[in-house]
């Protein structure tokens, strides 16, 4: 089950919860719901890309491992609306965890990075047709560092804290012309 912690993201650290969430449909559904805004599964099946029985299921299962709930009904009460009061995951598989948590950490990494790739893409395919000043502010950018692994864990938290103030979950009322954009960020040890 995920662990919440009082910035309302969901500390992950057991196999079963990682394992649940290793699927794309599960991720467009808690990404959404992130979001603060509930949405029944008919509404979610948009950003699934499943039919709405199917997200249905998925939705059951989300609910199983504590990372969504039943929201109050809208109304009459025929759909289920769903909610989280969660807003963000933190994904955490120390060295000394267990063989199943290892490999479904491995599992939902790479279906997250899978994820992103496909995400810059599908960019890819678009750009031409897109805005010249969206074409023009897109970027894909490498850069080799040389740190320690402190000073590695102050430049992610130096970075995840200039993108804090513009992820979605806290730009309420975002100013006219702003649109969705997915920023990947990696860090990863050369051998």
């Amino acid at each position: 089950m995920a662990e919440e912690n009082p910035g309302r993201r969901a500390q992950v650290r057991d196999a079963a919860t990682m394992r649940a969430l290793a699927h794309p449909a599960r991720i467009a559904i808690v990404d959404r719901l992130f979001t603060g805004e509930p949405a029944t599964a008919t509404e979610l099946a948009e950003v699934s890309g499943l039919s709405p029985s199917a997200t249905s299921y998925h939705l059951r299962e989300l609910a199983k491992a504590g990372l969504i709930e039943e929201a109050p009904s809208r109304g009459d009460g025929r759909e289920r609306v769903w909610q989280s009061q969660l807003r963000g995951l933190n994904i955490e598989t120390p060295p000394e965890r267990g063989a199943a948590e290892r490999a479904a950490d491995r599992e939902l990494t790479q279906m997250y990075l899978d994820r992103e790739d496909q995400r810059a893409r599908e960019w890819l395919a678009r750009r031409e047709d897109e805005p010249y000043e969206w074409y023009r502010a897109a970027t894909a950018a490498g850069v080799q560092v040389v740190v320690t692994a402190e000073e590695m864990e102050q430049l992610n938290a130096k970075i995840l804290a200039v993108l804090e103030p513009f992820a979605r979950r806290n730009r309420t009322d975002p100013p006219a012309g702003a649109r969705p954009v997915d920023v990947s960020y990696r860090v990863v040890p050369r051998p």
